[in-house]
């Protein structure tokens, strides 16, 4: 792969070519496969010809390395969900209910593209320089929204009233609860099984009660009152949220990896993904 393939801006098919975007789309859906089957450096090119029947020079008309399709998948899962929740939330002003569409937003995705969101989860640091940025971009997007939804629920139910806990210390702070939440959303793919589970509405309600419950339970911090912690400082003291240096700390992404003690093994003959 040349380095220009890398470092050139992020593109995006022309969208006045509804036979383009057609194509796009079913390429698309047979790389998802291929990539959550075999992860994206056990998947090739000739695996993706292979099962949707697309000749490696017609493949490569649409994209001209394996990166730029990993890229297009990751992009437009994230803005089909951006895009999705921020209709939904326009038709609700109640704090509570705008959580509940969230998850339920979220839920929705995760339930009807299960092999999407494996790829999201497995893949989310592979991607680097001018995709990798942007899709960074998207995903701080993404968590914003969801603090923001907290952030007002907080707000609504009376913050003053919750000054002796914060004080204590026995709160629970935003980001805590924001991640804990993706946590709990983004392992869906792991475990979920149509049969024995229930369906996206149900489950949606019953993690929204989860969540609401927990921080209700333990009280919500603001994410900006609460000093952050430099982990470099002697016990882990606050630093007014930054580092000795000065330097501001950045914020964690809703990642979607999921880390696991073991590799999965590969067979042997397995293509490299080099082609």
């Amino acid at each position: 792969m040349s380095a220009s393939s890398t470092t050139r801006a992020p593109e995006r098919p022309p969208d006045h070519d509804k036979r383009f975007d057609r194509r796009l789309a079913e390429i698309l859906d047979y790389a998802t496969d291929i990539f959550a089957d075999k992860g994206y450096e056990g998947a090739s090119m000739r695996d993706l010809s292979r099962l949707s029947g697309i000749s490696l020079a017609g493949l490569y008309y649409y994209f001209d390395s394996k990166e730029k399709l990993l890229y297009f998948i990751q992009q437009h899962t994230f803005n089909t969900i951006i895009e999705r929740v921020r209709d939904r939330l326009a038709a609700s002003s109640d704090p509570e209910e705008r959580i509940r569409i969230f998850v339920r937003n979220h839920i929705d995705y995760a339930v009807a593209k299960q092999k999407a969101m494996k790829v999201l989860s497995h893949e989310d640091d592979v991607l680097k320089n001018g995709y990798g940025t942007e899709l960074a971009a998207i995903k701080r997007e993404y968590y914003r929204i969801c603090v923001g939804l907290v952030e007002e629920l907080a707000q609504a139910e009376g913050r003053k009233a919750h000054a002796a806990a914060d004080a204590a210390g026995d709160g629970i702070n935003t980001r805590t609860a924001v991640l804990g939440l993706f946590g709990m959303m983004n392992w869906l793919y792991t475990w979920y099984n149509p049969q024995v589970d229930p369906g996206a509405a149900t489950l949606a309600r019953e993690i929204s009660d989860l969540f609401l419950r927990g921080v209700r339970g333990g009280k919500i911090h603001d994410l900006k009152s609460r000093p952050a912690v430099n982990r470099h400082a002697p016990n882990g003291q606050a630093v007014n949220g930054r580092s000795k240096s000065g330097a501001s700390q950045k914020q964690p992404l809703p990642s979607f990896r999921r880390k696991s003690l073991v590799k999965p093994s590969h067979k042997t003959g397995r293509s490299s993904g080099s082609d």
